[in-house]
């Protein structure tokens, strides 16, 4: 049998090049969030009230979500039949290309109407490539790693989100802080756009060196036919787990938007701050996220991944009671602890979330399996979580019924976690699925037979 287990030193250039990746990816992701918070309302959309403008951008920003499950099924469908690493290279390119040409965009005074639907046609281009990014970029580490260490390493592509978005936020912050406002709504926004291209270069040579997975060789060598149509064994084997991955990821996917996107609307239109002390407070946010992911992902190794990830839903939908009255006290200080606070919660989900979900899915669909669950939750929950929050936010004028959207997709999450099974102790070596369809127990039936 092929050995599973690499040195240290390979594992180690394993997850450097993946956590690279996917920082880049998700920078580019991110990146556009955030302008379609601050800057794309007034450049797309200038005829509309501020806060409409906003939602208008927003819609666009959600668009990229509606892509994913999409990207999701193509990338995985092509990386349980082909490999994991062609797969991230070509979503790099993807990413990339797209986001650069976000950067060369003309606006609405020079376009009209169509300025905003090439934004929109970059989102979705955008949105595709993510849908088959994090799939790929988590396998590649889950299935290289050691078992007793995979929650640990596993989280360090989990650490790319919050390395993205503190990129990205950093790159806005130094900008919005060094320019007047109308030199950054003239061209200082297209800055960080067309900054990766070059990121886009750096992270595709690293990617290149890379060796794929030996779990999926090993399937490969063993399995006598490739599976035409993995996504029908997903649905044959593993309907459950999609939905229980699904469920996993309301509050964990919805929180995260609420405050890293909908924060800079909320400080600024119901709470009176400036921009930079939004930016800042979740630059500083995020730089402790990416320590704490991991560390999560080790507790997980210990413990379990449903314990730590319960324990971060509830605590999520108990924090998200207290974020807005710190926002509203003014206080840079509080409301960074606000951030801080709520991004160490989601961390506890996150942080599992990529052994947790690799876990439950037999090897020749996994790619397939985990995207699908992964993606699909971001339509109802990631894409609509900023507009539903801004909406909730005109109504009411008030950040309490957003406390409460959140609080009800924290318990949601936790029923949804309650109901799966402990995946910590699962062989990734199962290849074939052998129980009867719906079990949620394929991988641990493989392993036991």
């Amino acid at each position: 049998m092929v050995s599973t287990s690499p040195p240290r030193t390979r594992i180690g250039k394993i997850v450097g090049a993946s956590l690279i990746g996917t920082t880049i990816e998700w920078y580019d992701f991110f990146l556009y969030g955030s302008a379609a918070a601050l800057v794309f309302n007034k450049l797309f959309f200038p005829t509309q009230d501020a806060l409409t403008g906003t939602l208008l951008s927003f819609l666009t920003y959600a668009v990229g979500f509606a892509a994913r499950p999409l990207g999701g099924l193509v990338f995985g469908h092509y990386g349980d039949r082909l490999g994991r690493k062609r797969l991230l290279v070509i979503s790099l390119l993807m990413m990339g290309g797209a986001t650069f040409l976000i950067g060369l965009l003309p606006t609405y005074a020079t376009l009209g109407t169509g300025a905003a639907v090439l934004l929109t046609l970059l989102r979705l281009i955008q949105g595709f490539a993510l849908g088959g990014e994090w799939g790929g970029a988590v396998l590649l580490v889950s299935e290289h790693g050691e078992p007793r260490n995979r929650g640990f390493w596993a989280s360090w592509p989990q650490a790319g989100a919050p390395g993205g978005n503190l990129i990205a936020t950093g790159v806005l912050a130094l900008l919005t802080a060094v320019q007047p406002e109308d030199a950054f709504l003239s061209w200082g926004w297209r800055i960080p756009f067309l900054l990766s291209g070059v990121l886009v270069l750096i992270g595709l040579w690293i990617r290149l060196t890379v060796t794929e997975s030996p779990v999926f060789q090993e399937a490969l060598a063993k399995q006598e036919k490739t599976p035409s149509m993995p996504i029908l064994d997903v649905l044959r084997y593993h309907w459950r787990d999609v939905l229980l991955a699904i469920g996993a990821r309301l509050v964990e996917n919805i929180s995260y938007y609420v405050i890293t996107a909908f924060i800079l609307v909320y400080a600024v239109e119901a709470a009176g701050l400036s921009k930079q002390t939004a930016l800042n407070a979740v630059l500083i946010a995020s730089a402790i996220h990416f320590v704490t992911i991991p560390l999560w992902g080790a507790l997980s190794d210990r413990v379990g991944r449903r314990p730590v990830y319960l324990f971060g839903a509830a605590a999520m939908g108990l924090w998200a009671f207290a974020f807005f009255p710190l926002i509203d006290t003014k206080s840079f200080f509080l409301v960074t602890l606000a951030v801080t606070v709520g991004l160490i919660f989601h961390g506890a989900m996150y942080g599992p979330q990529a052994a947790f979900f690799s876990e439950m899915f037999a090897t020749r669909m996994r790619y397939s399996g985990v995207s699908i669950g992964y993606q699909l939750a971001s339509i109802v929950a990631g894409a609509l979580a900023p507009i539903i929050a801004v909406a909730l936010l005109g109504a009411y004028d008030s950040g309490l019924p957003v406390s409460i959207y959140v609080a009800v997709a924290a318990v949601l999450t936790l029923l949804a976690v309650y109901l799966s099974k402990e995946t910590r102790d699962r062989d990734l070596t199962a290849i074939e699925a052998t129980s009867t369809p719906g079990q949620p127990s394929v991988i641990h039936a493989v392993k036991e037979a």
